[in-house]
């Protein structure tokens, strides 16, 4: 046996590949970290953004925030249907919501509200979950596409 070989650690290659395999582990689990996390974002939009020409949405479930028109909710039996518009930006035609469920307690017309759901045409939106956790007072910062891109 040659004197180099006495001298090599005995658990070195033990250890390298302890190393690597931790590595691997560390890697495959940050993967499905962010897999699952980019699998249930759901993107927000103005209404003026969702009825832009041209207007992709990002994943097929996404949030909508606008006002309740007034004299737009008309109930039948659990089924609302709603018209939302934008905060401050007029649209050429309100988007027409469809949720069926219990609304929250302060859902009232003119109230700001946030949906999820998803568009079922150009003007409709199927709402999955209905949000109105604020008061008439509330006025949120407003980011629109067209500004953000330019």
């Amino acid at each position: 046996m040659t004197r180099t070989a006495r001298l090599k650690p005995p658990h070195r290659n033990r250890r390298l590949g302890l190393i690597a395999l931790v590595g691997v582990g560390l890697a495959i689990g940050l993967a499905l970290i962010f897999s699952a996390l980019n699998e249930n974002t759901q993107f927000f939009y103005n209404p003026a953004d969702v009825l832009a020409d041209g207007f992709v949405p990002q994943s097929e479930t996404f949030r909508i925030g606008g006002l309740v028109v007034e004299g737009s909710v008309m109930q039948d039996g659990i089924t609302t249907q709603f018209d939302v518009a934008d905060f401050e930006r007029d649209t050429r035609t309100p988007i027409r919501v469809t949720h069926s469920g219990q609304l929250p307690n302060l859902f009232r017309e003119g109230q700001g509200v946030v949906i999820s759901g998803r568009m079922i045409s150009e003007t409709e939106f199927l709402a999955d979950e209905v949000l109105a956790k604020h008061d008439e007072n509330y006025q949120p910062k407003i980011d629109y596409q067209d500004e953000i891109d330019s």
